[in-house]
């Protein structure tokens, strides 16, 4: 399904968020902005429930309705616009991953899984360190000791047993801890180890059936996309199949930055 879209049409988003998760706007209004902005296709992608307290998940209890109005749009839209149900499933281990028993009995059209949580250094509670650079400064004192070297190998450790485990159709923002982590330590993406962890998770990605995500939402304000595009040159090279989405949580930023990053795909890809 990803595959026909995507070679059929720029005209897609397959990630975002709405009321139902940390997006800021209603899945009526998402619709409508979607089909003003001339999508063909659009995914919504809440984060998956979690067996942990967040507020950026969805509760288990909203899966009926969440599916229940991704079907509504549908019939209300007619086929001038096709909307997917899926989710961004959070991998926090064995204990909870897309390859759990839970997901893969939803009928969901696609799912894309993501780590957003390690586990504290002491006491391995879970973690959120995604969100801005400043409340990541903080949680790397609060709870991992200032050390910056376990939270990003905790991070590429759960990414690479994410993809071993598998259960999901799209990979999202791959390297987002370098994001984080080069504002902690300048230039922290250039040491061997870094671009070790990186190529780690490239190569396990090159035997797998798996999409991988250029995720599009940092662009305007922090100039990078998800992965760096550092990295496109190999994720090409190896033959991986690559998806721009934008992981919108706001209306006017469905669309944000995709057409720049197909236009500097282009040049990897021809």
């Amino acid at each position: 399904m990803i595959e026909e879209i995507i070679s059929s049409t720029t005209r897609y988003n397959l990630h975002s968020h709405t009321q139902y998760c940390d997006g800021r706007f209603t899945m009526d209004e998402f619709a409508a902005a979607a089909a003003a902005a001339g999508m063909l296709h659009y995914g919504f992608s809440p984060h998956s429930p979690v067996p942990i307290e967040s507020p950026c998940n969805m509760k288990a209890a909203d899966v009926p309705d969440f599916l229940a109005a991704v079907a509504r749009l549908n019939d209300e839209y007619g086929g001038n616009i096709r909307f997917y149900a899926a989710m961004e499933i959070d991998y926090l281990g064995g204990k909870w991953g897309a390859s759990h028993a839970y997901f893969r009995n939803l009928p969901l059209d696609y799912r894309i899984s993501s780590v957003h949580f390690i586990p504290a250094l002491t006491t391995g509670e879970e973690v959120d360190i995604d969100g801005s650079p400043e409340r990541f400064i903080r949680r790397l004192g609060e709870y991992f000791d200032n050390d910056l070297r376990y939270v990003v190998d905790a991070f590429y450790d759960r990414t690479r047993d994410m993809i071993l485990a598998g259960g999901f159709d799209i990979i999202g923002h791959f390297d987002k801890i370098g994001l984080n982590a080069s504002v902690a330590s300048q230039g922290i993406e250039d040491e061997p180890w870094y671009r070790e962890r990186v190529d780690e998770i490239i190569d396990l990605l090159a035997g797998k059936d798996i999409f991988v995500e250029i995720n599009t939402k940092a662009f305007a304000a922090r100039n990078r996309f998800f992965p760096h595009e550092r990295y496109w040159r190999q994720l090409t090279d190896r033959g991986l199949k690559l998806v721009v989405n934008s992981d919108a949580h706001y209306t006017d930023l469905i669309d944000a930055s995709r057409a720049e990053a197909m236009r500097r795909l282009s040049a990897y890809t021809h």
